[in-house]
């Protein structure tokens, strides 16, 4: 008998009615692949015979978010082998096995211990088998199934931003597009109306309004202005299940802003403006402001103004500040309180950004009316005239009146003025002016050659307020005079060949005159009377204010005339007549036979032989640069001598020589004589002087006369031989020391020397020594000593005889 084993899958699932797809069959390696479906195959003895078949699976759902408080049961496992007694193991294992899915091994029911999301994860794929228990081995091949996550309706809309921001131009049309707003439903789109959504407005009626199915917001009022309201907040809902009872919703807050246009022409807050202004204000000087206010913002309130009408078009202007938005009428032209003292102007405000589809509304600008008033100021004078332009002669004499300037005040009160001229503009004061009517005269003699133009300043000034004047420039033009007679253009100095022929232009001669006569110059030139007789040469005018010189004669010989003067008269044509001689030098001189000058009397005069004046100068300069350089030279060698020996390296000029050595005490007369010094009268004659280069023996000194007593005071001594110094031509030319080892007589402090012990008296004790410290110890054990052999001040005079000297 054939067996037929069968295994049976049963599930129980919380839903009304189970859905099945498509049976799923996975077979394990070992096991040959076996069909799912019944076959029926015939035999020969005509039996119905069944495929044999191990695993039967279907897709199983399972309910999202159970709420009960047992397991939630999922199916159970059955094997056709399985004859109750235990002897088979149900094993599961895939997604979330023994943990989400737990087994009964012996009975094969399935179930899931926790929550399951299908957000989460929809699809859970699990194995199943079954396993005899005592060997362990598996009595049926490993199948998979799968179990699906049923979805319910358990997640909100979501909006993809919590607050949108949107703008639209105000004065839209309705319809407009604002924003898009979009929410997403996380449930199964493809079961149920869990996630489709639909959009609603709760909050921004009836300004705006949304589709239901895309979330597009648009404008469904007209006319929305945002002068009048600018800001709008609306609210939408998204709800799920298509918008029915018991679905799921979320909101979003949407802010739209109206945007600008230039819907709101400018226009004055008021109709007329009056502003006042001194009549002294310059050109480009503001004078008051006017603003016409404009709805708009930004460039929708831009404003230009200008003045379309009234009395001062030419006279005032007005601008517009860019960053205030107001009209600066300004002063164009100088006012005068005199001539006009009010002003009236019509000023107007416009956009100049103007949207076409907003012109229904009106015109966009405005206008207003401006007073201006002129306000009186005490003006300086006013010249009748910007500049004057007088001539005169310059043969004028002083005094000579040329013309006037006239300044008045422009005041009602018309003060007095008072001319005068500005000496910075005629440092020389070759014109004045009466200070009463303004004439100006001449105060020096003119000369038109010297100076054509003279430029000066006129000054006028109110008597009243001499604060108050004004200047006008005038010019004054030199008038010509002849004057001045013509000359030689240049010095002239030409040559005559020897073998020269009669009629022969040797020199052209032309002429200058300083003066300007009206009709231009026009010169004659002649020789002069004194020479026209007898002359060799002739002078040919040309009638071009030129001439000519012409040889007379044919050959010249320079041995016999090397040089001929002729004098040249040259005219003028002007009244009066002026004229002057100039002298033309003509040289003889040997040419070859093409007319070029050789020689003139062994003389070059274009080459020149030897050297030029410029060398003999610089030659001259370099012998007297040389001499000057040698007595200098001289003299400082001389000068050298003369200079002490000694010379302090710092160039000090009080300077102390010192010999660094020790004198022998009163015996030793070559170091020390205090005998010179008790007799003045005792002075050595010829001595030479220890600073000085004995270069010459210096004359004598003068013997001093004989002192009346021999204790006649060292100061005398002194002062004598201060005089000697003074007097000493050979002396250094800056003050010395010169030092003398003697106190003089009297002298309160009396002496630190040892000369005079000698002729002391009495024994004078030197123990106090001792007390002065350990440097002063060899000194009085010397003295100590001195005192107890009875050697008198001997030995005090061998060791304190030195002492320095210096000149």
């Amino acid at each position: 008998m054939r067996t037929y084993r069968y295994f049976l899958l049963l599930f129980w699932v919380g839903q009304p009615y189970p859905t099945f797809s498509t049976p799923l069959s996975k077979r394990t390696s070992g096991f040959p692949a076996k069909k799912r479906a019944l076959e029926l195959s015939g035999n020969s003895k005509n039996e119905l015979n069944r495929s044999k078949r191990s695993w039967m699976w279907n897709q199983f759902f399972l309910l999202e978010e159970y709420t009960g408080s047992d397991y939630q049961y999922v199916g159970k496992l059955h094997s056709d082998q399985d004859r109750g007694d235990g002897s088979l193991k149900y094993i599961l294992s895939g997604d979330g096995a023994g943990d989400l899915f737990i087994i009964n091994e012996n009975t094969g029911d399935i179930q899931a211990t926790k929550r399951l999301d299908r957000e989460e994860k929809p699809v859970y794929i699990l194995r199943a088998q079954a396993i005899n228990r005592r060997t362990g081995r598996p009595v049926e091949p490993e199948s998979e199934f799968i179990i699906k996550i049923h979805d319910i309706n358990d997640n909100e809309p979501i909006f993809t931003k919590d607050v949108y921001t949107a703008t639209v131009p105000e004065m839209s049309d309705v319809g407009t597009f604002v924003v898009q707003v979009t929410a997403t439903d996380a449930d199964d789109p493809t079961y149920g109306n869990s996630a489709k959504v639909v959009y609603s407005i709760l909050q921004g009626q009836p300004y705006f309004s949304v589709e239901s199915e895309t979330g597009i917001i648009k404008t469904a009022l007209l006319n929305m202005d945002r002068e009048n309201r600018e800001q709008y907040q609306v609210v939408i809902q998204a709800k799920d299940m298509g918008g029915q009872m018991g679905g799921l919703s979320g909101t979003t807050t949407v802010n739209i802003t109206l945007t600008d246009v230039n819907d709101n022409p400018p226009r004055f807050p008021q109709s007329t403006y009056q502003f006042k202004t001194p009549e002294s204000s310059p050109p480009g000087t503001p004078i008051g402001r006017i603003k016409a206010s404009d709805a708009d913002m930004g460039e929708n309130a831009e404003i230009e103004y200008s003045i379309t009408e009234g009395e001062g078009l030419d006279m005032f202007d007005v601008v517009t500040d860019q960053e205030t938005q107001e009209g600066v009428i300004t002063v164009k032209k100088l006012l005068d309180f005199e001539k006009k003292k009010v002003y009236t102007l019509k000023v107007e405000a416009s956009n100049p950004h103007v949207e076409p589809r907003f012109l229904y509304l009106g015109p966009f600008k405005d206008a207003a009316t401006v007073r201006i008033m002129v306000e009186d100021v005490d003006e300086p004078p006013v010249f009748s005239k910007l500049a004057y332009i007088l001539q005169i002669r310059e043969d004028a004499q002083i005094n000579t009146t040329i013309g006037s300037v006239t300044a008045q005040d422009p005041d009602a009160a018309r003060n007095p003025v008072k001319y005068s001229v500005d000496r910075h503009t005629d440092m020389d004061r070759i014109f004045n002016i009466d200070s009463g009517n303004g004439s100006i005269f001449t105060s020096k003699l003119l000369d038109r050659e010297t100076l054509l133009w003279h430029n000066i300043t006129v000054i006028a000034t109110e008597i009243n307020n001499p604060k108050q004047s004004s200047r006008v420039p005038l010019y004054i033009k030199v008038l010509d005079v002849n004057d001045n007679a013509p000359e030689f253009a240049e010095f002239y100095e030409t040559f005559v060949c020897e073998k020269a022929k009669a009629d022969q232009l040797i020199q052209t001669l032309r002429a200058i005159d300083k003066d300007d006569p009206y009709s231009g110059h026009q010169f004659s030139f002649s020789l002069a009377p004194e020479a026209a007789s007898g002359s060799n040469f002739t002078i040919q005018d040309n009638k071009d204010n030129t001439a000519g010189i012409l040889t007379r004669k044919n050959g010249y010989n320079r041995h016999e005339m090397s040089t001929y003067l002729l004098p040249v008269v040259i005219s003028d044509n002007d009244y009066p007549v002026q004229s002057s001689t100039g002298t033309v030098t003509v040289r003889v001189c040997a040419c070859d036979h093409h007319g070029n000058m050789q020689s003139c009397h062994a003389e070059a005069l274009i080459h020149p032989t030897g050297l030029s004046t410029g060398a003999l100068v610089a030659i001259l300069l370099c012998i007297v640069t040389l001499l000057v350089t040698v007595v200098l030279f001289a003299a400082l060698r001389r000068q050298r001598k003369k200079e002490p020996l000694i010379i302090s390296k710092e160039d000090i000029r009080d300077n102390i020589v010192s010999y660094n050595d020790e004198g022998g005490g009163e015996e030793d007369t070559q170091a020390f004589d205090i005998g010179t010094l008790r007799n003045p009268a005792a002075l050595e004659d010829g001595q030479l002087r220890r600073d000085v280069a004995p270069e010459a023996l210096l004359p004598a000194r003068p013997a001093a006369p004989a002192s009346s007593s021999a204790s006649a005071d060292v100061r005398d001594f002194l002062r004598q031989r201060l005089q000697e110094h003074d007097r000493d031509p050979a002396a250094p030319p800056y003050d010395s020391l010169a030092t003398y080892a003697y106190e003089g007589a009297g002298s309160a402090a009396a002496s630190l020397s040892s000369l005079e012990s000698a002729a002391s008296d009495g024994d004078q004790s030197y123990d106090y020594l001792r007390e002065w410290g350990p440097r002063f110890r060899k000194l009085a054990d010397l003295y100590g000593a001195a005192d107890g052999d009875g050697d008198g001040d001997a030995d005090g005079d061998a060791d304190g005889g030195g002492g320095p000297r210096g000149s």
